[in-house]
């Protein structure tokens, strides 16, 4: 053993050791050297102290040693490491991320790291450079080449920037009893049935179900969502025609609102959303009557991330609809559970977009 490399700590340095070490919240490296220590100390050997951290013996050498030279808080601790220069300077760079932002060679379904190297040395007069610089110059501006998300793109023109102003402006007025705002969407839910009962999770193995199975049909659910009331409504329905959009309509007027004196309904532009599918539903006297007491207010073409009901669709399906259905019974009692539950919490969502954030990014687009 080297003597001079033997660790003692004292009281003071042992206590802190192990606060670091029982509340977690340093780096592992920093977790990990603390364990050396804390081992040497009581007296471990170099190879148990290996096999137990999982770490070489350089490495608490080295730490053992750093201890013994400088103290604790450069064992602990990182020193500096010398500054190397870059090996791609500005220009270079810029060729690096313009190249990055071009459609990818002929045959190439998109760009790899190793293939944007390639592309790079072949384009410039820069030695070969390591996947490694390539990736750490992509995370400095945040590019990732080879990802592709699909999207559907509004077009942006003053039209578009009016309706989305407007529907910003609605949920920013404060919460009125006497006109509420309502968000209003549908959603799609099939309902198949397992061919091979499922084998329930036991201790030691997950829940096993069978890939194949029968489909039964396709629901519909229509969905409410006031924000300021955390409170919303599912509806199954076998179909979402003109006459499904006017019940619910109805409903929400004579059944959730009765005493509203104008409820807002914020939507998309699908076609069943208009006021002639209450006249194709009911008498004009009873479509008049309905549509008296709402005002429809539509988003953009493909800015569905407007209307807020859409998080609501998905924390429906994410936490009631992600496992297989298999008849409407069932369907309905679980979308009536599920939201029971949610409108008991008082549920809602914590809108922050507003106008001049809206106007903000648009200046930046």
């Amino acid at each position: 053993m080297n003597i001079k490399n033997v660790v003692d700590l004292s009281k003071e340095e042992k206590q802190e050791l192990v606060t670091l070490t029982s509340k977690g919240k340093a780096s592992a490296r920093q977790l990990k050297r603390a364990n050396i220590l804390l081992m040497s100390d009581n007296g471990k050997q170099t190879q148990e102290i290996a096999e137990s951290l999982s770490v070489s013996t350089s490495t608490i050498y080295r730490t053992k040693k750093k201890f013994v030279d400088y103290g604790l808080e450069e064992a602990l601790n990182e020193g500096k490491r010398p500054d190397f220069p870059r090996k791609l300077d500005a220009n270079q760079e810029a060729l690096l991320i313009s190249l990055a932002c071009t459609k990818p060679p002929k045959g190439c379904a998109r760009w790899t790291l190793s293939l944007i190297a390639d592309q790079f040395v072949s384009l410039s007069d820069v030695e070969p450079v390591s996947v490694e610089t390539i990736r750490r110059r992509f995370k400095e501006n945040d590019l990732k080449p080879w990802q592709r998300k699909m999207w559907c793109v509004g077009k942006m023109n003053t039209d578009y920037v009016a309706q989305m102003e407007h529907i910003l402006d609605l949920y920013a007025k404060p919460a009125n009893d006497a006109e509420p705002v309502v968000n209003f969407d549908e959603a799609m839910k099939q309902l198949v049935a397992d061919i091979t009962p499922p084998t329930r999770a036991k201790p030691g193995q997950a829940e096993r179900q069978d890939y194949e199975y029968k489909r039964v049909s396709v629901a519909n659910i229509f969905m409410f969502f006031d924000r300021h009331r955390g409170w919303r409504k599912s509806k199954a329905t076998i179909s979402k025609k003109a006459i499904d959009f006017a019940q619910c309509m109805k409903e929400l007027v004579d059944e959730h609102y009765p005493d509203a004196h104008k409820i807002h309904v914020v939507m998309d532009n699908y076609g069943t959303h208009k006021p002639g599918s209450l006249y194709k539903a009911f008498k004009p006297e009873e479509a008049l009557r309905i549509l008296k007491r709402l005002e429809f207010h539509f988003t953009p073409k493909h800015a569905s991330w407007l209307n807020m009901v859409e998080i609501e669709i998905g924390n429906m399906n994410q936490q009631c609809l992600d496992r297989r259905i298999a008849d409407w019974e069932t369907l309905h009692q679980e979308l009536n559970a599920w939201e029971t539950k949610r409108n008991d919490a008082g549920a809602s969502i914590n809108w922050m977009f507003n106008v001049d954030g809206a106007r903000e990014k648009l200046t930046k687009a």
